[in-house]
């Protein structure tokens, strides 16, 4: 078996074709799939909770000095969910045409243990779900992530009846133009998706990569429908993620720390450890009682802890350029070079097209819910400046528009 070493920063060129040449190599690590004893995401958490460095033989490389890069790269948000449903296959393929390098599946569990591809548990605004009188009695309140919510979710649905369900723009007033398309396209697998990519990128000639995130991992374990390794063998079963750009992303700590040691550093595999700023906890931290926030772990000393189990972290877009009292973007923070010097690639969330996502720099005449492209890929460029490596984007045609390519 061949042994393939992910450097930490590897740019967007080298990583598609070092993961083009790797063709055959495993995925997997060894044993990858066996339950360990005393193994899973449970076990990390009480190190994440302590907010101790995690020291590992594979840790990644501390080097300050960054690898020579051709652009950052252009994740589609949800697809391209500006424009389309999100998280259908027709945001997919729309974030595809428009140029984007990758595509987000957000992952969550069926009742029958089925991963599909939603933005949470709740089905409630994304779903028509609500208008259907044979899953009235299925409405329920669930406390998850620490927050409660009234709705259906997906974890009270097999596939089968998930699948006769048909998926509806989130934000309806804000995309009207996308909310033409409610009614039209059914939830889609984890499979499907990926199958769906393969053909997408025999048809365009080129390399897409997936970025799927592990969504509500300490809830779903909870109720006995843990996502990891579900995960991990549908990633194993198909020829396709085992050659191409796959970054896994979660805002928990546990289940990636469980992943890179299932799944060791493959050329064509990254680990994104999402972030929010403040003073909150990932979940499964608050789970195991612990106290490392986000906010500790935007440090430079968190972000060397993130770098010993992840290669990626991805902030909020707010949290390397914050808004100064006009709601105008003021000075830069250290966090990208932090990150840098970790040895760790910045990839933030999440712009948008839209007037009321804008900072007031970039906002035009048209309304809090006006669609400012101008305006939007103005934005993207004063963020591009602080050597972000990739972005995630709702519309990744203006992405691409503002890196010039």
């Amino acid at each position: 078996m061949n042994k393939l070493i992910l450097p930490s920063r590897l740019s967007r060129r080298g990583f598609m074709r070092t993961a083009a040449v790797a063709g055959g190599a495993a995925l997997l690590a060894p044993g990858a799939l066996a339950a360990a004893a005393g193994s899973g995401p449970a076990k990390a958490a009480a190190a994440a909770a302590a907010g101790a460095a995690t020291t590992s033989s594979s840790a990644a490389p501390t080097s300050a000095t960054p690898l020579a890069t051709t652009r950052p790269l252009v994740f589609g948000h949800r697809g391209a969910s500006a424009l389309r449903p999100e998280h259908t296959l027709a945001s997919y393929a729309k974030a595809i045409a428009d140029g984007a390098d990758y595509i987000e599946p957000d992952l969550v569990s069926t009742k029958d243990g089925v991963l599909v591809a939603r933005h949470e548990a709740n089905l409630t605004e994304t779903t028509d779900v609500a208008g259907r009188a044979e899953f009235a009695s299925r409405r329920a309140r669930k406390t998850i992530d620490g927050e409660t919510h009234e709705g259906w979710f997906v974890d009270d649905f097999t596939l089968a009846e998930l699948k006769t369900l048909r998926a509806v723009e989130r934000l309806p007033v804000v995309r009207p133009g996308s909310a033409q398309y409610n009614g039209m396209f059914q939830v889609a697998t984890w499979e499907e998706i990926i199958d769906f990519v393969a053909a997408e990128s025999a048809t365009v000639g080129r390399a897409i990569g997936l970025v799927p995130e592990l969504k509500h991992s300490t809830y779903f374990a909870g109720v006995g429908l843990a996502l990891e390794d579900r995960f991990l063998a549908t990633l194993a079963a198909h020829e396709y993620t085992r050659r191409n750009p796959v970054e896994i992303q979660s805002f928990e700590v546990a289940n990636l720390k469980y992943l890179r040691g299932k799944l060791g550093r493959r050329a064509n595999l990254r680990l994104m450890q999402l972030v929010v700023g403040g003073p909150l906890r990932p979940s499964d931290v608050v789970a195991a009682g612990g106290t490392l926030t986000f906010e500790q772990m935007c440090t430079p000393a968190g972000l060397r802890d993130i770098a010993s189990y992840a290669d990626v972290v991805a902030p909020p877009t707010r949290a390397l350029i914050p808004l100064d009292k006009n709601g105008k973007l003021g000075r830069p923070t250290s966090l990208v070079d932090d990150a840098h010097k970790a040895g760790l690639r910045v990839e933030p969330w999440t712009f948008r097209p839209e007037n009321r996502f804008l900072a007031a720099d970039f906002r035009d005449g048209g309304g809090d819910n006006a669609r400012n492209e101008i305006g939007s890929i103005a934005e993207i460029k004063r963020y591009l400046a602080t050597g972000i490596d990739g972005f995630f984007t709702d519309d990744p045609a203006l992405g691409r528009a503002a890196i010039g390519s």
